[in-house]
């Protein structure tokens, strides 16, 4: 076995090796963390990476399809062409309707690099109905799997205010784009944000919930925002098996807001080394949940990497390709580049609207590690920092 695939094997947990001796097939692609996929080799960790980006390509390429959906969260790229996927193109999910309610919008829609867009799925109430509490109303929870599968994740509103949210639900989508799965129990409430590793034959899905006790609280600040870890079957069956769901992050801040609907734990980087990193919104702060692919229990709000200085309430979090972690910030149009040690290296600005805060969500590395995609809600676009 080589040093690569001996790494490889460190982060497969102890049991999903079990799993997969009992009869999941095992993937050639390559098992690491999704958004690390068709990244370069790591630089020294001292080299900032932002510090090889200097352009921002604005006002970006629109993600508003036929049926006018606004607002972008989720961004993804996907890792491999198969149906309608193509490598390298960029997908993304709409939080708002037309009318501009949050919580309402229903589509998913899949941009090549030049910017060319069609509709990759459109998800109606009726195509979940009875299996994704309150409808749909698609978040920054977005994933695609090298297996051909997409995840997105669901906190519905009837109205677009915080009184009328349903618990919602991870729905599954094939690469046609159609609805064949969801994933909806008392562990998925509020799904906001959501990260992968990528073992072909099974993943792990990491997700942040922001609705437990958050809508009850009417406002107020309550610790009882969650990290959960779903194992999943994803080829060999007709569609993703649910095998294990864990709780491996607890007592984060959350509350309910009238311009942002909730606030809460949002985005989420899988480092090499099997730690997870959460953009912890309300606290200003990066926190670490240490062995998050195979711990068997909370981390609670896990340990502070960093907090405030340029850290002004975090949203969207991704990892680099030299390994830090870099998140943007929903105080101000900033981007925040952060090592694992807690140093904060460089920050950009990367609104150039002059809006400010709360338009930057969703992050992905471009292939080749040459660059970042983000969306800018509030010209409901998507760009590029290369």
């Amino acid at each position: 076995m080589n040093d690569k695939n001996r790494a490889r094997r460190l982060l497969l947990p102890g049991f999903l090796a079990s799993i997969l001796a009992v009869g999941v097939a095992s993937s050639p692609a390559a098992v690491q963390p999704v958004a690390a996929i068709a990244s370069p080799l790591p630089m020294p960790a001292a080299i900032p990476y932002l510090g090889s980006l200097s352009t921002v390509e604005l006002p970006g390429h629109t993600t508003v399809p036929a049926n006018g959906d606004i607002n972008p969260y989720g961004v993804a790229v996907v890792p491999r062409s198969i149906g309608r996927l193509v490598k390298g193109d960029i997908l993304v999910s709409n939080f708002n309707a037309k009318s501009n309610l949050q919580g309402t919008g229903t589509t998913i829609v899949e941009l090549d690099p030049s910017g060319a867009l069609h509709l990759f799925a459109s998800i109606t109430p009726r195509a979940v109905a009875g299996r994704c509490p309150g409808g749909v109303g698609l978040t920054t929870a977005l994933v695609a799997l090298s297996s051909g599968w997409v995840i997105v994740g669901s906190l519905p509103t009837r109205d677009g205010t915080a009184a009328t949210a349903g618990a919602g639900c991870l729905i599954v989508l094939d690469s046609s784009g159609r609805v064949v799965e969801t994933f909806h129990d008392k562990l998925i409430d509020g799904p906001w944000d959501m990260t992968a590793w990528d073992g072909g034959a099974v993943a792990e899905l990491f997700v942040t919930n922001v609705l437990n006790g958050t809508v009850a609280a009417k406002g107020k600040v309550v610790r009882r925002g969650t990290v959960v870890r779903l194992v999943l079957q994803t080829t060999g069956v007709n569609v993703p098996r649910n095998l294990l769901e864990t709780v491996i992050g607890s007592g984060f801040g959350e509350r309910t807001d009238p311009a942002a609907l909730v606030i809460g734990p949002t985005g989420l980087g899988l480092g090499a080394d099997g730690t997870l990193y959460v953009a912890d919104t309300l606290d200003s702060r990066i926190a670490a949940i240490r062995g998050a692919t195979y711990r068997t229990s909370s981390a609670g709000p896990g340990s502070t990497v960093t907090q405030g200085h340029s850290l002004n309430s975090p949203l969207g979090l991704t990892i680099a390709p030299n390994g830090d972690i870099l998140t943007v910030n929903g105080g101000d149009g900033n981007i925040v580049e952060t090592t694992p040690g807690g140093a904060q290296l460089a920050t950009m600005t990367l609104d150039g609207t002059g809006g400010g805060g709360g338009l930057l969500f969703g992050l992905a590395i471009r292939p080749g590690g040459t660059g970042v995609y983000f969306v800018d809600d509030g010209t409901n676009t998507l760009a590029l920092l290369h």
